[in-house]
């Protein structure tokens, strides 16, 4: 029996994904995480701090029913042991009629914990009679602390939240605040610094962003004594109409040279930011995120994009990288960008899918990062599981270094021999293609037309079981996979090569997440303007039985396929970018 290059199809698709799973671990795959948080039921925004002592606490939204119904409350779980385990929950807030939600904590310089969180001390269950299905939104900003490490809390208090234009306009005419917070408070210069989200409209529309700021609470011990500030000045929070009424779920990060940087999501498709350089008394208006090689817009649909700044200064965001805006859908897989601050402004790389679930309709969200020496965690949430997942710093430290890092991959390159001209490529019998890890196919070619249906080169058998590159409809590059009845394909964004010139295309088959994804000239394809997403779920029914390892290259494209490397292995996007930077070798 061959071992051939097409053995990768075979023992990708050949088996399920829970067998995959069973022989290769991905810490990527959410059903890898370190251990689950524990909770009621419901759980949302597991978010952690360390104490004075090194432990681990995490506080989260809870409850017996689903989210925002009776019974929610805000709760801390404590772990000693780098979260493998976690202490029996310790009520924050009782599970009662009265809900509280969205705690975010915050560990002063001396070690005192305070959490600030939602509490509907205002009983509000209607609007004009109307019953409503979701109060956690509604009533008071509070906060308790704990001196203790969590094991214990204080009494309740509640933040002076100032009433301002969207809150005499909302549904209560002010008399109650639409508002609810997701951004974990940030030490800035030795002030506090938290972003919230207050809205016009039930249910969560007229977002706009506003910060809380306190001066003394690193120091001050008495909390009558605290001093708070809020933030923007002037009626209106931090918004634009040209982002349209949805704008929520603000939060921040100090910038290394002293500014505040803030990201929200919007309904639009497209992550929104905006910089202030005046400690958050005005703002830039916010605009749609771009990476920064090319200025093309991120994309995000109405789910957290949440930002970190790294113990090194750099930064991380958390997003989905598509803009199927329906409703709250789509949240899997989560994508992760690294950013770099240069002149005060963060220049975002090219994401990596960071976390996956292998049944596409999961949903995880409302992250946080732990780091804790050169070592990175991340939890998420799905509603009903949180869990803590370790993170490989290879794949942040790829992200941070896209801008510089220049060689051609190594690991996983199978030897072709291939020059210009080659009518076919055969691999080795002496290797062969793990069958966890997908494959990836990085060219070099350079053409002055495309011609629909054009073949490009074939890998398939007698049978027709095997891949095919060729030119779609749409003047596209798009690789084929077949097996039988099942034929699926995915190709290059349209418009994003460019006729006489020499062009770099990855094809990436990853095995393991189940997901194909293209980089064109050292850019991940996201669909542009012409589609919502850059990338495609694989379907599970394609088990190829070929054992062909020879690739036939049509007499048409063989000069102008410059090279063409095989790996063994899915390529990170920050790999495929080094292959592009390293140029025509």
């Amino acid at each position: 029996m061959k071992k051939t290059a097409f053995f990768i199809l075979i023992l990708v698709f050949g088996m399920t994904q829970i067998e995959l799973f069973a022989q290769n671990k991905d810490w990527r795959d959410i059903r890898n995480g370190v251990a689950e948080i524990p909770d009621e039921g419901y759980c949302d925004q597991p978010y952690v701090v360390k104490t004075g002592t090194g432990k681990w606490l995490c506080v989260l939204t809870t409850g017996p029913g689903t989210e925002s119904q009776a019974g929610q409350h805000i709760v801390a779980s404590i772990s000693s042991d780098q979260g493998k385990t976690w202490s029996e929950l310790i009520d924050i807030e009782p599970s009662s009629d009265v809900i509280s939600s969205w705690a975010t904590p915050y560990v002063t310089p001396y070690g005192r914990i305070y959490v600030f969180y939602n509490y509907n001390g205002n009983h509000i269950a209607s609007i004009k009679g109307k019953p409503i299905s979701n109060a956690a939104l509604l009533g008071w900003y509070c906060y308790k602390y704990s001196d203790d490490e969590g094991k214990s809390w204080s009494a309740r208090f509640r933040l002076p939240l100032q009433k301002t234009a969207v809150d005499f306009i909302n549904d209560w005419n002010g008399e109650v605040q639409h508002f609810w917070g997701i951004s974990k408070p940030v030490n800035v210069h030795g002030s506090m610094y938290f972003a919230f989200t207050k809205m016009g409209k039930y249910h969560q529309e007229l977002g706009e962003g506003w910060f809380f700021k306190s001066d003394n609470i690193n120091e001050e011990r008495d909390v009558e004594k605290l001093s708070w500030v809020s933030l923007p000045d002037g009626e209106q929070g931090l918004s634009t109409a040209a982002l349209g009424s949805v704008q929520e779920e603000h939060n921040l990060v100090g910038l290394n040279n002293g500014d505040l940087y803030c990201v929200l999501r919007t309904g639009e498709g497209f992550p929104a930011h905006s910089y202030s350089r005046d400690g958050g008394r005005n703002w830039d208006r916010p605009v749609y995120m771009t990476y920064a090689a090319d200025g093309d817009e991120m994309k995000n649909p109405r789910a957290c994009p949440r930002v970190f700044k790294c113990d090194n200064g750099k930064y991380l965001l958390w997003y989905h990288n598509h803009q199927k805006v329906d409703h709250w859908q789509y949240r899997n897989p989560a994508w992760i960008s690294g950013g770099i601050e240069i002149d005060g402004v963060i220049n975002w790389s090219q994401p990596e899918i960071l976390l996956y679930a292998t049944d596409t309709t999961e949903r995880m969200s409302y992250p946080d990062l732990v780091e804790e020496n050169g070592e990175y965690w991340i939890t998420e949430t799905q509603k009903e599981v949180a869990r803590l997942h370790v993170i490989d710093p290879a794949l942040l430290e790829g992200m941070w270094s896209q801008g510089q890092r220049n060689n051609i991959i190594s690991k996983g390159l199978l030897p072709t021999g291939y020059k210009p001209g080659n009518r076919s490529v055969v691999l080795s019998e002496e290797h062969r293609v793990g069958p966890e890890e997908g494959f990836s196919i990085d060219l070099w070619l350079e053409t002055d037309e495309l011609i629909p249906n054009q073949v490009i080169f074939d890998n398939r058998n007698e049978s027709g079981n095997g891949f095919w590159l060729t030119v779609s409809d749409q003047h596209t590059l798009k690789l084929f996979l077949s097996k039988g009845q099942t034929i699926q394909g995915w190709d290059t964004d349209p418009g994003s090569l460019k006729m006489g010139q020499l062009q770099h295309v990855v094809f990436i088959v990853d095995g393991m997440a189940g997901i194909m994804t293209t980089v064109v000239n050292g850019k991940l394809c996201d669909g542009g303007r012409y589609r919502p997403f850059g990338w495609a779920w694989l379907k599970t029914a394609l088990r190829t039985p070929s054992r062909n390892n020879e690739i036939r290259i049509s007499e048409a494209w063989a000069d102008r396929i410059k090279n063409i490397r095989f790996y063994n292995r899915y390529l990170t996007t920050s790999e495929a970018i080094s292959n592009y930077r390293s140029g025509l070798n």
